[in-house]
């Protein structure tokens, strides 16, 4: 079961949400409240708000009170933006556009198993070959590999 919570008309730029919203994509709840009390940027507060929101949500609706629960999906899409004017040189205005946000929060169980990334592989994964170390030295040059040769 799915629970949601959707934050519609925020006064913030969806650009702004987004660097906070990567911060908690994926995340369990308790350790997603944990970041956004501690993250010092103003949407910060506003996604706080909407995940305790769902929480919320899970708890009452799905009866899933006392389950762990992990963020399945999280959005920032923009809204309608306010049109200001502000003056300009030589009689003209220029637009400002201020921005707003939906706020999309889908929350899902805690599953037991272990998502890897796309892209993403463990270095100690069983089945891959373990990396080597190489020396960090320099390059040696051509002259003096003959000389150990020789030698």
């Amino acid at each position: 079961m799915v629970s949601r919570a959707i934050l519609r008309y925020a006064r913030l730029s969806p650009r702004k949400v987004r660097q906070v919203i990567d911060l908690i994509r994926g995340k369990e709840t308790r350790f997603a409240e944990a970041i956004l009390l501690n993250t010092n940027k103003r949407p910060a507060h506003h996604v706080l708000k909407v995940l305790r929101s769902a929480v919320a949500n899970a708890e009452h609706n799905a009866g899933l009170k006392g389950t762990p629960l992990v963020i399945s999906k999280i959005t920032a899409d923009g809204g309608p933006a306010w049109k200001r004017y502000r003056s300009a040189p030589f009689g003209r205005a220029n637009t400002i556009k201020r921005r707003t946000s939906h706020i999309t929060i889908e929350l899902d169980r805690k599953e037991d198993k272990v998502v890897v990334k796309k892209g993403t592989k463990d270095k100690n994964e069983p089945g891959l070959p373990k990396q080597k170390k190489t020396s960090g030295g320099k390059k040696e040059k051509a002259s003096s590999i003959k000389n150990k040769q020789e030698k």
